[in-house]
């Protein structure tokens, strides 16, 4: 058997047996800190902290760490000079994901009360919040519900969810704000966010889709939940039951760089593979990648650089 042969069966039994609170299958890989430069860190510390609910974790050389009680879910890089501009690749939204409806209630009702701009969204494998903090980077807010939906196609040029009654639906639809703020346990509109709350997803402007589809394919190994390349679309999943791990558009244009040096944006995010075998098995498909005492770097094609660890 050659040493790829066998990497890759480490790799699928490495991934094979673990399972997921409700019995269904967990996925290969969990996001880490994500880094974002941001131009002042007091603002954005009052964001983060007081109306999205993060708990600052810590605080060094002006660098902030944020995140639950016994996780760093962002790291604030204070220093950039401008805010993110349309026309260029890059972060569309990190979204992190609240662990059950009423906590997810809760944040509503917080950004209801901050009287935070957002715009509450129905996909029907999630409930979405969207909001940008107060340098424009985007925020996505989200609990997951994948029992709702049992599809998604494309009919011409649109993306159709098939919800779990069979029922054709935009995946867009308005939130149901009402019944969300009927779920809420208290009126502690304060209380930061719990222990269980993650970075669940991440979606990024790219300027090459095909490019950007194969490394996160071929070399990382997520899954397609969606490929679109007609629509400048692809979305991924990491073997689990929610469909949406990673996404990428070209809705900045196809061709689309890099934003200038200075932009408030993502700085790098982590990624943590679910085994050494499973890591080992991706960097023998990114020769690329830089290894240092945090783990393993790697850059996709749109310029948004990895951290690798297991």
């Amino acid at each position: 058997m050659s040493n790829a042969t066998m990497g890759n069966a480490m790799e699928r039994q490495s991934a094979s047996p673990a399972e997921d609170a409700r019995g269904g299958p967990m996925d290969f890989m969990t996001f880490g800190p994500v880094h974002l430069d941001v131009i002042d860190g007091d603002r954005s510390l009052g964001f983060w902290r007081d109306v999205v609910g993060l708990r600052l974790r810590g605080r060094e050389d002006g660098i902030l760490e944020l995140g639950t009680e016994d996780e760093t879910l962002l790291v604030l890089h204070p220093g950039a000079t401008s805010r993110p501009r349309r026309g260029f690749s890059g972060l569309y939204h990190v979204a992190i994901h609240l662990p059950d409806e009423p906590e997810f209630a809760r944040v509503l009702a917080r950004l209801i009360t901050r009287r935070w701009p957002i715009a509450p969204t129905d996909h029907v494998m999630s409930k979405a919040i969207y909001l940008d903090d107060p340098d424009g980077i985007g925020l996505e807010l989200t609990l997951e519900t994948p029992e709702r939906m049992r599809s998604m196609r494309l009919v011409g040029n649109r993306p159709v969810v098939i919800d779990s009654a069979g029922r054709e639906r935009s995946g867009r639809d308005p939130l149901d704000v009402e019944q969300l703020l009927a779920r809420l346990p208290d009126a502690d509109y304060d209380r930061p966010v719990p222990s269980g709350t993650k970075v669940g997803h991440v979606h990024f402007h790219v300027g090459d889709i095909d490019a950007a589809h194969r490394f996160y394919r071929d070399v990382l190994g997520f899954s397609d939940h969606l490929y679109a390349p007609e629509l400048g679309m692809a979305d991924f999943h990491a073997g689990g039951r929610f469909p949406h791990r990673l996404a990428l558009n070209t809705w900045q244009g196809a061709g689309a760089t890099r934003p200038p040096a200075g932009t408030a944006g993502l700085r790098h995010y982590t990624v943590r593979l679910n085994s050494p075998a499973r890591l080992e098995a991706v960097l023998r498909r990114a020769p690329n990648a830089e290894h240092d005492a945090a783990g393993s770097w790697v850059t996709d094609p749109a310029g948004n650089r990895l951290l690798l660890t297991a």
